[in-house]
């Protein structure tokens, strides 16, 4: 069984076929799904879209791009939220300094580390988002030493994620590994121990090869498993069976 630990079908790009393709996934061989929300208003719909799918899970934040506006009071709703049936995590939260028209990197730390502080009060996972913001992104989980946490679609070194693999962390991996022009990806993937991987889409962006450029859904994390094992030389089952355990262990799930 497959576990796409990382999709948003809250997606304006799903709004022809959401339900349907979502109902469709379990016979593909996708037993799980975790959605992460990236505003107060998309957190909203995550945790309803959970509540009409067995199979889907959601995740509650606001993403660095989406935390201009960010305050106390959004915290609060957020908390609330966090509390509600199905949701397994804090998240997508994070820094991304590539855009320049992004918010302010000090007020994308604030809300970072707000968010933080809240998982940990809950007891619950982060999903990390990075982008060009390695160094930062690295101390605020120092500041944090019970928070546990996944960073998705890693993109930082191998010398990143073994500082991230001591503090407990895992590492997620999408489609970007299986495109020609993936460097450190791959070189992670080889390093990192097969009990702290785990596997997503990021759909619908960044659909592996040889579908790149398409729509992505659930349906194709397989190709990101298959990538992986070719990576490090065992079978895609083995990797299918070790990132279904690692997701469900992290999400809290039986």
């Amino acid at each position: 069984m497959l576990f796409d630990t990382h999709a948003h079908y809250n997606d304006p790009a799903f709004d022809g076929d959401r339900e349907s393709l979502l109902a469709s996934m379990p016979e593909q061989g996708v037993a799980r799904i975790v959605d992460p929300g990236c505003s107060l208003e998309s957190s909203r719909d995550v945790v309803a879209l959970a509540q009409r799918h067995d199979h889907v899970f959601a995740a509650v934040g606001i993403h660095p791009q989406d935390c201009g506006d960010f305050t106390p009071a959004q915290l609060e709703e957020l908390r609330s939220l966090a509390r509600q049936p199905k949701v397994v995590a804090i998240g997508e939260i994070g820094l991304d300094y590539y855009w320049a028209d992004n918010p302010p990197r000090e007020k994308q730390k604030e809300a970072l580390r707000a968010q933080m502080a809240l998982a940990q009060g809950l007891d619950l996972p982060v999903i990390i988002h990075n982008r060009d913001a390695h160094a930062d992104s690295l101390e605020i989980v120092k500041e944090f030493p019970e928070v546990r946490g996944v960073f998705h679609s890693f993109a930082g070194s191998v010398e990143m994620a073994r500082e991230l693999l001591k503090r407990g962390w895992m590492l997620s991996f999408n489609g970007v590994i299986t495109f020609k022009n993936a460097r450190k990806a791959p070189e992670v993937v080889a390093a990192v121990p097969l009990d702290r991987l785990m596997i997503e889409t990021d759909a619908p962006f960044l659909a592996p090869e040889p579908y790149r450029g398409r729509r992505n859904d659930s349906g194709y994390v397989h190709l990101v498993a298959e990538k992986i094992a070719a990576i490090r030389g065992i079978t895609p089952q083995e990797v299918e069976l070790a990132t279904w355990e690692n997701a469900n262990r992290f999400f809290g799930l039986t």
